[in-house]
């Protein structure tokens, strides 16, 4: 059976995009114009991203909370650089109950300063340091152009925010909170991502320093995966929320903070970096279904058994589906399997049973192998994680084929037209080039990678790619979405 007239990834990766979300039953149009039903298939990766997420939180010592999707108004003008950056994507109320509301109240864009009124009320003390909090919630931000998980107009992420006594406290806790964002990226969802600092024109607004995790996609285009923000002193000042405490002196002094926020974009970027032509391809640690069992036949010997390995495999722990039904094919079931990425689908008949044997299909290189019905929970268990590790590899090479280091501005702008990808370039960091480069290239300052966990950058001497200053930093340029 044809994967139902689905464009091939390699002819239109747009195209195959949005089709492939909805073929695979990730997600489809909803009736509010920029939004999106996340169906089960896409809503179980966003479950098992946040069940994974949450034991990077715990690690971190990050307690979760919830805050009001209302904000008001005032609140967000209390600082000046904030309140400037989300201003275009607010969605404001003004009326509720049939009344005109005395205060406007902001659909929630992020959360800063709704928490911060209620850390101001909560700290007092040094003892009453850190605050970190994390939310699990949705936001609104008014989208003009939107695509499924990428960009809409509402979407779901966690955004977690932490108060500290000391600067060093609080800048360590957000290289820690971005090596969390990595760990999530490589380990469990098999993207490479690079670590870095953004430039001024790029960061958060209301941050003195935002960092990124960077993942290149196929189509040679960069994706902004999660970011972590040191707000400084910026929403704790007393014209913004007073979160002040009394330290070990009796000295009144200003906390120092921390945002940082992992969106279902990344679920975006998950589907571009492994799917192929014939549908999504799953890394097996973040897989709604894990393992599809197909029985070939309706013989009640097959049947049974295929219940009875199913039953084995969840008690290993494996997220395992079996499709006994009669409706459709097994042609149809393996299709399907197929396109919606499912790591691994066993195919038991009867001379597989008589052989004590089991016919696999794998997902990732299509490829199939022939397993022992003996011991099959390690195997099934030794395999996920080979198709995890070989899933990252693949990507891994993807990305280095991508990357490429310039010399010469001709180069930069040769490659935009061409391949795309990653370009390490000598840029003076004057925001002038940084617009001139966007303007003719559309290649933005993706970041400055950091070669440590704690923030270091490679420092060199060379020439601005742009007009030929001197430049101490090789920075990523990328086209992106």
């Amino acid at each position: 059976m044809a994967k139902r007239n689905l464009t091939p990834k390699s002819e239109n990766m747009s195209k195959w995009y949005t089709q492939v979300i909805q073929q695979a039953k990730l997600a489809d149009y909803s009736p509010v114009k920029g939004c999106m039903v996340i169906r089960p298939n896409g809503y179980g990766i966003w479950e098992n991203i946040q069940k994974s997420y949450q034991t990077y939180l715990d690690d971190m010592d990050v307690k979760n909370a919830y805050f009001p999707i209302f904000i008001p108004m005032s609140f967000l003008e209390r600082e000046a650089d904030h309140v400037e950056g989300f201003a275009p994507e607010l969605a404001v109320v003004t009326h509720a109950g049939g009344e005109e509301l005395t205060e406007k109240l902001v659909v929630r864009p992020t959360s800063e300063t709704i928490m911060y009124d209620m850390y101001s009320k909560w700290v007092q003390s040094h003892r009453d340091l850190p605050i970190k909090l994390n939310q699990w919630a949705n936001v609104v931000r008014w989208e003009k152009r939107t695509s499924f998980f990428l960009r809409t107009t509402e979407f779901l992420w966690q955004e977690a925010h932490s108060a500290h006594a000391t600067k060093d406290e609080a800048i360590k806790t957000m290289y820690q909170a971005l090596e969390s964002y990595r760990m999530i990226a490589e380990d469990i969802l098999a993207i490479p991502v690079v670590k870095g600092r953004k430039s001024e024109s790029e960061r958060f607004a209301g941050a003195d320093v935002t960092t990124t995790i960077e993942a290149m996609m196929p189509d040679g285009k960069a994706l902004q995966s999660g970011t972590s923000h040191h707000l400084g002193q910026n929403f704790s000042k007393k014209e913004a929320f007073n979160i002040s405490f009394q330290d070990d002196n009796d000295t009144t002094q200003f906390v120092w903070q921390n945002s940082w926020g992992l969106s279902t974009r990344i679920i975006g970027g998950l589907i571009m970096t492994h799917g192929d032509d014939d549908g999504v391809v799953m890394p097996p640690k973040v897989a709604p279904t894990q393992v599809m069992i197909v029985p070939a036949g309706n013989d009640d010997k097959v049947i049974n058994k295929c219940k009875e390995i199913a039953d084995s495999l969840k008690k290993a722990g494996i997220r395992v589906t079996k499709d006994l039904s009669t409706k459709a094919s097994m042609g149809w079931k393996l299709n399907d399997a197929e396109l919606q990425g499912i790591p691994i689908t066993l195919v038991l008949g009867q001379r597989e049973l008589d052989q004590n044997q089991i016919s696999a299909s794998i997902r990732y290189n299509q490829t199939k192998e022939t397993l022992l019905l003996t011991n099959l929970e390690s195997t099934i268990l030794e395999l996920l994680e080979t198709i995890q590790k070989e899933m990252f590899k693949k990507a891994q090479a993807k990305t280095s084929e991508l990357t490429h280091e310039v010399n010469s501005y001709n180069e930069l702008q040769e490659i935009m037209k061409s391949s795309r990808g990653y370009i390490k370039a000598f840029w003076c960091e004057s925001e002038e080039c940084e617009k001139q480069i966007k303007e003719e290239t559309k290649a933005t300052t993706r970041c400055l990678p950091f070669i440590s966990t704690d923030g270091e950058v490679q420092e060199e001497s060379g020439t601005c790619i742009k007009c030929g200053k001197p430049a101490s930093h090789r920075w990523l340029f990328a086209q992106a979405y």
